[in-house]
């Protein structure tokens, strides 16, 4: 499963994700950084990558409806945790979730709990 990081998140994210066996870019390094969310959305549906993000904007189904993309996930981790334990939540949800899980759905990511929002639920 490929991956699109988003700027809001740690440039370690994506070292982390290829370490774990997963494929992942930063959208700092394809001069992505500053544009919009379409665009930005736009972009990872193209190369078929799941977005991943911190950006709460991506959680708008009406504006990035679940089931017509390759997947969002959305963390919300609280600012005053270290990247390291971001990174590691991360890797630990994905290890978890199947790839069934992540296509087409809004994933959210906290300290407590995942949810997926599926389309038609």
């Amino acid at each position: 499963m490929r991956f699109l990081i988003d700027e809001d998140l740690p440039r370690s994210m994506v070292r982390e994700l290829n370490a774990a066996g997963y494929y992942a870019d930063d959208i700092r390094d394809l001069g992505l950084r500053g544009q919009s969310d379409d665009k930005i959305y736009n972009y990872a549906q193209k190369i078929g990558a799941v977005l991943i993000t911190a950006d709460l904007g991506f959680a708008n189904i009406l504006r990035f409806p679940v089931g017509s993309n390759k997947g969002i996930i959305l963390l919300r981790i609280p600012n005053e945790v270290s990247i390291k334990i971001v990174n590691k939540k991360l890797i630990d949800a994905l290890t978890e979730l199947s790839n069934e899980d992540i296509s087409g759905n809004l994933v959210i990511i906290d300290m407590n709990k995942i949810r997926i929002k599926k389309p038609g639920i």
